[in-house]
């Protein structure tokens, strides 16, 4: 209940600091640049000095917190990149170069790229394939519903569900895990499934793509609802059977559509974190880029190492963000 009492009190904190923030400088910057003065050219002046300002008073809290949380983060792990463990002895590029040289970090590179190749693909696919056919059928709302349900359990939380589908035990022992269970009963031999050097890492992406593929149905299904009848209307007359209607009509309308839901699992992939801790902690060759720099920073105290590592996961991400904003550009420009 003091938990509760506490997320109440900061929401109502929250709230009200904001109001009084937005309507303290507004009323504000009405005294100090008052519309209503005795020389008209000089209250037309005012307005249009206080309507410059006023957007920048809305903006501020965002630009500070942009500020607060990611732009001095991002200077702050440059610099500890290049120092010691403790972030007070200069280094320079010595921990640039322990990197590329260390058997853990290029595993979990290796890792990441493996999610990279498969799990955007895959989501994607399965995405698109399902908003298509739930489209079709009478009970395609209840369908997408129940696709869409794991996208409101976090990652924690679904790696304990998917514990429970891969849990062994030893041999003699009821098995528990959905999946031994199951090749116990068809006269299979129990498997210890997350420990299994090279398959565990596409087990464990199984987790994130049964997660990711709701979100990407949601956003394809709604891209494949705003393609123009008059379109789909036209392929059929011309004699087009449903899998060229699909793949030569209505994929590249939607391209754009796909390419962001792609990008958008792209970057949660390159950050995926919870899941590996949860699941594995990295053991079994299982670790990635983001647990690892957890691990150096958290639990090794190594500072420099594990901020080298987070500025790497950003330079990852940088040109899919850019990537991604251009697109989003071009396609509001209507190029």
């Amino acid at each position: 209940m003091e938990q509760i009492f506490k997320a109440l009190l900061a929401v109502v904190i929250g709230v009200v600091a904001a109001v009084i923030y937005f309507y303290g400088t507004n009323k504000l910057l009405d005294i100090i640049f008052p519309s209503e003065t005795k020389d008209p050219a000089k209250g037309v002046r005012n307005l249009r000095v206080s309507g410059m300002i006023r957007p920048w008073l809305f903006m501020l809290p965002a630009l500070l917190s942009l500020g607060v949380y990611l732009v001095y983060p991002v200077g702050a792990s440059l610099w500890f990149s290049l120092n010691g463990p403790a972030g007070d002895q200069y280094v320079g590029a010595s921990n640039y170069v322990w990197m590329l040289n260390d058997s853990e970090f290029r595993q979990s590179m290796f890792n990441n790229m493996l999610w990279l190749v498969f799990v955007p693909a895959l989501s994607t696919f399965f995405g698109l394939i399902i908003a298509w056919l739930t489209d079709r059928i009478w009970w395609g709302s209840f369908a997408k519903m129940m696709i869409f349900m794991p996208m409101a359990i976090s990652f924690v939380g679904a790696s304990v569900i998917w514990k429970f589908v891969y849990d062994y035990r030893a041999e003699g022992s009821d098995q528990i895990g959905i999946l031994n269970a199951i090749i116990v009963a068809m006269g299979g031999e129990p498997h210890v499934w997350i420990a299994m050097p090279f398959w565990n890492n596409f087990f464990l992406m199984i987790i994130l793509l049964w997660i990711q593929t709701g979100f990407a149905m949601v956003l394809l299904s709604a891209a494949l609802r705003g393609i123009p009848e008059e379109t789909i209307e036209a392929a059929v007359i011309d004699g087009a059977n449903g899998f060229q209607i699909f793949f030569k009509i209505m994929i590249p309308q939607i391209y754009n559509t796909i390419a962001v839901v792609w990008t958008t699992i792209t970057i949660i992939v390159l950050k995926v974190f919870d899941i590996v801790l949860a699941m594995t902690n990295g053991q079994w060759d299982t670790q990635v880029l983001a647990n690892l720099m957890f691990d150096w920073m958290f639990r090794r105290g190594d500072f420099g190492r594990g901020a080298t590592i987070a500025i790497v996961i950003m330079v990852l991400v940088i040109p899919i963000m850019i990537w991604n904003i251009r697109n989003s550009r071009k396609e509001m420009e209507g190029r």
